[in-house]
């Protein structure tokens, strides 16, 4: 397919990351084993490895974020990146500048690598297509399509709380309709092997056809959690509705907001997920986004180990563990905060 051949090289290595549907299982494995060896990176003495050495990263956020830049920026760092943040609200693009004429001309600043988060799908598909060749892309979000490096850091977070993804019964509740992180989560799961995958919603925040991608749709969400071993919750994407989808927020969290009662349908040692940024009170009671069972905060540690293992595949380096960590300059007591 084209969205696959454009993420590999001539010799099948990862050159972009764009989209985790047409991934073999085992390019996504090598990712996440990849990514074990980089999560004791951030308790060392020096958080730093020097595998991008050299290499300029810059991130491009067309949208807000917090977790996803900055955990991108983390990333870059601790691999001893240079890493630029271009603030859109005052580059030339307000100018009237295109987006490949700027993209053109960071590449002539001899970048080699864009992370890209944008409002329209296939943002980062096209800004790949256009890229000097040792440039590589990264898609950090671009409208309802996909979210790659949110869906391996949380297939990252599920194996190392359930080991094996064969036996898992899944849940993704909430906005399916408008998530791209749903997308993506949903094509890694099943190319995983996970036996159960299911999207629990109303009926206006499920996308047609969905079934198509090998799930089960349940619009109660008690039934939907019945023997569930992960529950990922989903943040209403209201930026992207249009009309009233909903009749209230108050009702949504009465119906599909997960509470003690409704927690308790899962399997006891079921863990709680959310990508962020959570809306308490809506998507999730704060008894359970604090509680024992949620992982969300994990989720935000190990999408540096993640990100890291991602930008050091794209610009072909070597697994982490042939990278020995940096020495502590001389006379510093303390670590390198990145």
């Amino acid at each position: 397919m084209r969205g696959q051949n454009l993420q590999l090289d001539e010799q099948g290595r990862l050159k972009h990351l764009l989209t985790i549907e047409g991934l073999k299982r085992q390019q996504i494995v090598d990712i996440l084993d990849i990514a074990e060896s980089f999560i004791s990176v951030g308790d060392q003495q020096v958080r730093k490895v020097p595998l991008l050495r050299g290499k300029t990263v810059v991130n491009l956020f067309f949208e807000a974020s917090t977790r996803t830049l900055t955990t991108f920026e983390l990333a870059a760092k601790r691999l001893s990146a240079d890493v630029l943040k271009i603030n859109i609200n005052t580059s030339a693009t307000v100018k009237g500048e295109s987006l490949l004429d700027m993209l053109h001309n960071l590449e002539a600043m001899q970048c080699d690598m864009f992370v890209v988060r944008h409002s329209d799908s296939g943002a980062a598909h096209l800004i790949s297509q256009h890229v000097a060749p040792h440039v590589s892309v990264i898609n950090a979000g671009d409208g309802r399509h996909a979210h790659p490096t949110q869906a391996l850091l949380d297939m990252f977070t599920i194996r190392r709380r359930k080991g094996e993804f064969a036996p898992l019964t899944v849940a993704i509740v909430g906005d399916i309709m408008h998530s791209r992180v749903a997308r993506s989560q949903i094509h890694a799961l099943t190319t995983l092997g996970v036996n159960e995958v299911r999207v629990v919603a109303p009926k206006t925040l499920i996308p047609a056809q969905v079934e198509s991608l090998g799930v089960h749709v349940y619009h109660d969400m008690k039934a939907g959690l019945r023997d569930a071993d992960v529950i990922i919750m989903l943040r209403l994407q209201k930026e992207r509705m249009r009309g009233a989808m909903l009749p209230s927020e108050q009702e949504y969290f009465q119906s599909y907001g997960l509470t003690r009662d409704k927690l308790a349908m899962a399997r006891p040692d079921a863990i709680v997920m959310h990508p962020g940024p959570i809306n308490r009170g809506v998507e999730i009671d704060s008894e359970i986004a604090d509680g024992p069972q949620s992982v969300i905060l994990e989720q935000v540690s190990n999408g540096i180990a993640v990100r890291m293992a991602v930008m050091s595949m794209v610009l072909g380096r070597p697994p982490a563990e042939n990278a020995p960590a940096e020495a502590p300059a001389k006379g510093s007591a303390q670590g390198e905060a990145s």
